[in-house]
């Protein structure tokens, strides 16, 4: 029987793989951008969407301005007396990335195309989901700007970064893994459920955290950013809750490390990366300390934001790793090296 399906010329799946990667790369960089207009209280700096101040490019200064612009934006500028040219163009910078970002994936998804014929055509439909999903981000970020930073948004608005996130990340492992061996796991079962549990752990973290940061928004609107060393003293139960289960995260990652080294024959990449992501763990717990205890710097915002992206981000990688892998330890180097060999 002659089989239909069309192999994928290997220059073209290199440049898919390289493209789809630095598309990921673009996404945190984008998630960091966030993470500073957070930080800043740069969210409203553009009070209206998609323009800002009514022009596709921000004023740099006040006189570019309408004489009456505290009338048309006073009520969207979050208690700002004077227009900030800083948090303006944080704010467009940030919106800029995210227009580039949107490119970057329809590029990937034009790339993905010669794969709806091939035997991986689910290279094309995660790429058209990310597509459709950056489409729906993008309304989403309208919606947080006309609510005023409504929090329910921004919750919605970084959990569907974080589906973003992990779709592309399955387009990478799954071109990255046309030219991987499987690697050998012992109870994988075992090891899929530890894992899936983690990243599920991980999620509610990250929702904890928004919430957390939603709280700090209110207190920030009553007492400002001036006074930083009162945020965190006024904080409600959202803080110490996500503070408490930092030790059932960090709890859950030790077990999914000893676990990983027990199933792998050989500890290579998938060790490697769940070390790394103990590592970052310690750098994001590092950072929830600094912010408790230093007055909330603007600096470990993004910082921790960030990291807890990664996190989670790594601990996908290493799920769709283990579930791509294979459990009878009796299969040869050779065995593992054919399904390589026919890429």
């Amino acid at each position: 029987m002659i089989n239909s399906k069309t192999r994928i010329n290997p220059s073209h799946s290199r440049i898919f793989r390289r493209l789809a990667l630095f598309t990921v790369v673009t996404v945190y960089l984008l998630i960091v951008a966030g993470g500073v207009v957070r930080s800043t209280g740069a969210g409203m700096g553009c009070p209206d969407w998609p323009k800002c101040f009514g022009s596709w490019i921000p004023p740099t200064e006040v006189s570019q301005l309408p004489l009456d612009y505290k009338e048309i934006y006073g009520s969207k500028l979050k208690g700002e007396i004077e227009f900030n040219a800083v948090k303006t163009w944080i704010e467009y910078l940030n919106r800029l990335l995210g227009a580039f970002t949107g490119l970057l994936i329809f590029a990937t998804l034009l790339a993905s195309i010669p794969y709806l014929k091939s035997d991986r055509p689910s290279q094309f439909y995660a790429s058209l989901l990310a597509f459709i999903l950056v489409g729906f981000q993008g309304w989403l970020g309208s919606k947080v700007v006309s609510t005023e930073l409504s929090p329910i948004m921004v919750t919605l608005h970084m959990v569907v970064a974080i589906i973003i996130v992990f779709i592309l990340l399955f387009v990478v492992s799954k071109s990255f893994a046309e030219t991987l061996i499987p690697q050998v796991v012992l109870q994988r079962r075992r090891v899929k459920i530890i894992l899936g549990v983690v990243i599920a752990l991980s999620l509610i973290q990250i929702i904890l955290g928004t919430q957390v940061r939603e709280a700090m928004d209110l207190i920030i609107a009553k007492v400002g950013y001036a006074a930083r060393d009162q945020w965190i003293d006024q904080m409600g139960i959202s803080f110490y809750i996500h503070r408490s289960f930092s030790l059932v995260i960090l709890a859950a990652n030790v077990l999914m490390l000893y676990q990983l080294r027990k199933s792998l024959q050989l500890p290579g990449t998938l060790y490697t990366l769940a070390k790394v992501v103990g590592t970052f763990l310690m750098l994001e717990i590092a950072t929830g300390i600094i912010m408790a205890y230093w007055a909330v710097p603007a600096f470990a915002q993004p910082i921790h934001l960030t990291l807890s992206i990664l996190i989670i981000g790594l601990q996908f990688v290493i799920w769709l790793n283990v579930s791509a892998g294979v459990e009878d330890p009796r299969m040869t180097f050779d065995d593992r090296l054919a399904p390589v060999i026919e890429n």
